[in-house]
């Protein structure tokens, strides 16, 4: 085996998989980025989930958004939906495992707060369930998938974001969707602080 060649060859796909990611996903995510600073600059929050690398992708945003990007500011108000094991347990036993994200979605969720909901392959029932309580509750949401989107990306609505990357395989989109998430952070804060090199 020629693990350079291995290596090498890593890098090329996600340099490629990034590059037609820019392509298609540029102005979708800049809409991503007004609507996120909407929410949080209007007394609304953001909610997120995701299961396993996108529950941890979720987990780190909302880190961002309240702790703090590359700037010191004012902690932003959010929620990752998948880190409170009691909520996720006593949901999961009493309701089904499809239930632990919209239960929270429907309990918390306001009109005006935002889902960002994050399934690489774009068919986690649990998050389609999330989207489906976020609809309800008049909030607005910003899907993160790969695979041409799956399910979640035949029940958004017209005024959701869709931030499909274009790539089949689980790594590479998993790996542009963190990209994305840290370019909403930045663009968040270049909104509310003014831009910086």
């Amino acid at each position: 085996m020629d693990l350079s060649a291995k290596l090498a060859a890593h890098f090329e796909d996600n340099i490629a998989a990034t590059r037609d990611s820019l392509r298609v996903l540029g102005a979708p995510i800049a809409q991503a980025i007004e609507l996120c600073f909407g929410s949080v600059t209007n007394n609304a929050k953001i909610l997120a989930c995701g299961n396993g690398g996108s529950a941890a992708d979720a987990q780190h945003f909302i880190a961002e958004l309240v702790g703090r990007f590359e700037r010191d500011r004012l902690p932003l108000a959010g929620v990752a939906l998948n880190t409170d094991t009691s909520i996720l347990t006593a949901v999961g036993n009493d309701y089904g495992f499809d239930q632990i994200f919209s239960r929270q979605v429907s309990a918390l969720g306001q009109p005006g707060d935002v889902l960002v909901a994050i399934s690489t392959s774009g068919n986690s029932a649990n998050v389609q369930c999330a989207i489906t309580a976020a609809h309800e509750r008049e909030m607005r949401v910003i899907a993160l998938t790969g695979r041409g989107g799956g399910a979640i990306g035949e029940m958004l609505l017209d005024d959701d974001i869709h931030l499909c990357v274009p790539h089949d395989r689980t790594m590479r989109v998993q790996e542009v969707h963190i990209l994305l998430l840290h370019v909403l952070c930045d663009g968040i804060d270049a909104l509310l602080l003014g831009d910086h090199a």
